[in-house]
């Protein structure tokens, strides 16, 4: 019989508002476990576009100002890093702020609330709070891939998270890559366990209407469309993708490249495509978590060009690749990061090597070119993630690390 859990869950990034993007993931996690009977706190920076709380779908928030101006709250929520290669100079400066305000906040929710296990999210920052605030706790560390990427290359955050590490009695991460990472970082190898992300079948479902209507809207008709969604970083490749669209556009001249999102590289990829005289690649800022799955919807292809990138930074797994699946649209993706964990090509989708334009854009163009072999690999992805990735199994693993690491700090008291 799994022990009801008072849980306090310490991260950096949330969904602001209902259907941003910004840590989306982190939603379903934290609704999930409150779901299955578990009491959830969430202590989390303030934002100023944060819309949340106090209490949403048994989810309790707690938020924590650091900075005396709106200007200096960029801690977290994916704004933290530049090009998400680097630390921000502001960043470093306002951490020392943050993480104590966030410990203060922490400890204060888990006396109050007699927490019986902290969670953090990222096991920088998120574990190191956790662990400063409540040291007496059993710890459940989670990572999620740009804390692994930061501690490799920094020595003292490389300590840090080793004393988490030393602390936790359970680690979950998204990909067998970013888990194998952590291990070599002082993650306990029997106790670090592979969780990957979820979706929502039903709310990433095909729909006719939202295509028609999404085509409408960009003029398309019933020309060849293909998406790709995510921050505008080099890990996601998407220069890559641009120059598979240079190769594509003499084999589909009404070929349309729609890329969702916004970030530090968008200057560089927008010259790019204007370069390679790309008048067919449109980039759409950022957009609603709903709005991308539209996008999805009405797509012939979705591309998820991930690479590992000059400074060694990758994905986990991008949530963007399991919505795609989802709405039954044929993926191709690369093989960096989890996405071998998704994606068996030929079966339910394609997988190519990283960095490698032409092999892009071939395995595009035979998706183009096969409508029937398209819709096939579609409908064999939207089974796939709706049989293996539903996120009450996200939540029933967590469940599932929670009892792990309160036993192993009740073996340790005695």
């Amino acid at each position: 019989m799994i022990t009801r859990q008072i849980v306090v869950m310490v991260t950096t990034s949330y969904p602001r508002f209902p259907g941003d993007g910004v840590g989306s993931f982190m939603e379903p996690i934290a609704k999930g476990v409150a779901a299955r009977g578990h009491e959830v706190h969430v202590v989390l920076p303030w934002h100023p576009e944060m819309r949340r709380g106090p209490i949403e779908d048994g989810v309790h928030f707690h938020f924590f100002r650091y900075a005396p101006t709106r200007a200096l709250h960029v801690f977290g929520y994916a704004s933290g890093m530049r090009a998400d290669t680097a630390l921000r100079r502001t960043a470093w400066m306002m951490a020392p702020l943050a993480i104590a305000a966030g410990c203060r906040t922490a400890r204060r929710v888990a006396a109050r609330c007699r927490a019986t296990v902290m969670h953090g999210h990222w096991v920088i920052p998120g574990g190191v709070i956790a662990t400063l605030a409540a040291p007496h706790l059993p710890l459940v560390v989670s990572l999620h891939g740009s804390d692994i990427f930061v501690a490799e290359r920094h020595a003292l955050l490389r300590r840090a998270a080793r004393t988490v590490f030393s602390r936790a009695g359970a680690v979950t991460g998204p990909s067998a890559d970013l888990c194998r990472r952590a291990i070599a970082l002082g993650a306990p190898t029997s106790d670090t366990t592979v969780v990957p992300y979820g979706v929502d079948p039903d709310r990433f479902a095909p729909d006719a209407d939202a295509r028609r209507a999404v085509r409408q809207e960009l003029g398309l008709g019933e020309s060849p469309l293909v998406v790709a969604a995510g921050r505008l970083v080099e890990k996601k490749g998407f220069a890559f993708l641009i120059e598979a669209a240079a190769q594509l556009a003499t084999r589909h001249p009404a070929l349309t490249v729609v890329i969702a999102g916004d970030g530090d590289l968008r200057g560089q990829l927008e010259a790019l495509a204007q370069r390679l005289h790309l008048h067919n690649v449109q980039f759409m800022g950022n957009r609603r978590q709903d709005d991308v799955a539209r996008l999805f919807m009405a797509a012939d292809v979705v591309v998820v060009p991930s690479i590992v990138d000059d400074a060694g930074n990758v994905d986990g797994l991008p949530n963007s690749a399991l919505e795609a699946l989802a709405t039954g649209t044929p993926v191709v993706a690369t093989d960096a990061g989890g996405l071998a964990q998704l994606v068996t090509d030929g079966a339910n989708g394609r997988i190519v090597a990283q960095r490698d334009g032409p092999a892009l854009a071939q395995a595009i163009d035979d998706v183009l070119r096969d409508p029937d072999r398209a819709r096939a690999l579609g409908a064999a992805a939207r089974a796939r993630v709706a049989r293996d990735f539903g996120w009450p199994r996200v939540a029933e693993a967590m469940e599932v690390a929670y009892t792990r690491a309160c036993v192993l700090a009740s073996c340790h008291r005695r």
